[in-house]
């Protein structure tokens, strides 16, 4: 049987969602409801714009004369991890294609229960970089910025270090939510203890989604949210080891 993504959109020239340039692949679906998230529009899983793995990446390969030796796709949300079944097919599709894959995902619905643990070390084999998104240290700190607790967030990022995963670290700066010190010191006592983490990246929140949620007719979460400054995204730089 032939399993078709529920796609939200694609952007055929990403230069900052994995190494190279790479074709995004923006799944549906989503748990969490991130306060500071940018993508309110992807949280429905109601069908959409149904493909299979062959038809999204003959559209990607049209473009595979700009990915050179590191690019290739990265699939994004949303959270993908919902259509594992999705992932894989892609995947296993891509890798017969010479085709380097990217997870970009926060990890919220895994679990070591069965069958979803399989499908996952399954899906890690077929992929060759995940951009972990760490939104907060603290349980109760992350729930309360996302609705979810985050011990199976840092279960999963503990999995991808034993299984050699090569892992890009992303934290958002939010301030007055994630950018205090003793957060950072302990996302980066956690980011320690990985062995498979070769970039962080702190990503400075921004309001420029405002007019998304204006659309959909959704209250703006953080409507007196500043952009942090620069010198406080440059200690969280410092405090985190990111570029």
């Amino acid at each position: 049987m032939c399993i078709k993504g529920n796609i939200h959109s694609v952007e055929s020239f990403g230069s900052v969602d994995g190494p190279g340039i790479r074709y995004i692949i923006f799944l549906k679906g989503c748990a969490m409801r991130c306060l500071y998230c940018h993508n309110p529009d992807t949280w429905s899983a109601s069908p959409a714009n149904l493909m299979s793995a062959q038809e999204l990446l003959d559209k990607a390969e049209r473009y595979r004369s700009y990915w050179g030796n590191e690019g290739g796709i990265t699939v994004s949300g949303g959270e993908p991890l919902l259509q594992i079944d999705f992932l894989l097919s892609l995947f296993e599709v891509a890798k017969k294609r010479g085709i380097s894959t990217c997870l970009d995902t926060s990890a919220q619905p895994f679990s070591r229960n069965e069958p979803f643990f399989s499908k996952f070390t399954k899906l890690m084999e077929l992929t060759d970089t995940v951009l972990l998104d760490l939104k907060h240290s603290d349980s109760m700190a992350h729930r309360k910025l996302t609705g979810v607790s985050n011990e199976n967030i840092i279960d999963c990022a503990h999995l991808l270090s034993d299984l050699g995963v090569s892992v890009w670290i992303r934290h958002v700066l939010v301030p007055g939510i994630t950018d205090d010190e003793a957060q950072l010191l302990k996302l980066r006592e956690i980011i320690d203890t990985l062995h498979n983490v070769q970039k962080v990246e702190v990503l400075p929140y921004h309001s420029m989604a405002k007019f998304k949620y204006q659309n959909l007719g959704i209250p703006f979460p953080l409507p007196d949210t500043q952009s942090p400054t620069k010198e406080s995204v440059e200690k969280a730089k410092k405090i985190l080891g990111a570029v």
